[in-house]
């Protein structure tokens, strides 16, 4: 029976487990899908010591960039982007990292895009924010990084105003902010200058409805989860594990 597994920290709450598992049931596949929860990437060696029938993983939060310095190749995408999300075992045991975040992003984004939808502020700089700043300029999106502390070419929290926000018609949270159980958290963005000229997509997707989601709904805002996004990744990722 093959094996595969998601490498991450305090990951019990993991979409992927639960969705390969039916995957596996649904498709009549002989494979188990394990979570490998770590509490430092310096763990991740025993994950194939102690596994020595792993066909591959999928990696989350907060590993998606550390994770790189144990891998011995990188797709293309996946060394632009600078984030792995998805390793392969080859046939000679060698690992290559690929990243299917941006393909899961840009296909579930693409429906929802209209024509004034021509800039983007995408909250948090980690390895999931450089997926989404990828699919936005293979979208010919412009796009401009949120983060606690302002930097050349990114806004701070506490700068966000009207002003760019009748500039910027897509908000993308790729913070865990309102994940469960905090439920009632969010990114401090002022929601009040939101409108229904724009998009707002939150990478969680648990709950369904985030407090970020609500808000912007309520101002007029279309609002969509993450859910579309790590089913079409989780596919990705199983024709690469499976090419």
């Amino acid at each position: 029976m093959k094996i595969y597994g998601l490498v991450g920290k305090n990951i019990d709450y993991s979409f992927s487990r639960s969705y390969f598992a039916e995957k596996f049931k649904r498709e009549n596949i002989p494979a188990v899908y394990k979570n490998f929860d770590l509490t430092d990437i310096s763990e991740f060696p025993e994950i194939l010591k102690n596994n020595p029938g792993i066909s591959g993983l999928n990696v989350t939060i907060p590993y998606k960039q550390a994770v790189i310095s144990y891998l011995d190749k990188l797709a293309e995408e996946a060394e632009r982007i600078g984030a792995v999300n998805t390793i392969k075992i080859e046939k000679d045991g060698k690992l290559t990292g690929y990243n299917t975040d941006y393909i899961g992003f840009q296909k579930s984004v693409e429906a929802f895009l209209k024509p004034h939808h021509k800039k983007a502020l995408i909250l948090g700089t980690g390895g999931a924010s450089k997926a989404i700043a990828y699919a936005l300029k293979d979208l010919g999106i412009e796009y401009r990084f949120v983060s606690r502390n302002a930097s050349v070419g990114q806004h701070d929290y506490q700068t966000l105003n009207e002003e760019i926000f009748q500039e910027f018609h897509i908000i993308i949270n790729c913070t865990p902010l309102g994940t469960f159980p905090s439920v009632e958290k969010y990114p401090q963005i002022p929601v009040e200058h939101l409108s229904n000229s724009h998009l707002v997509f939150d990478l969680i997707y648990n709950p369904q409805t985030t407090k970020l989601m609500e808000l912007a709904r309520h101002q007029g805002a279309t609002a969509i989860n993450g859910l579309k996004m790590l089913e079409l990744q989780a596919e990705a990722a199983w024709k690469i594990w499976n090419s």
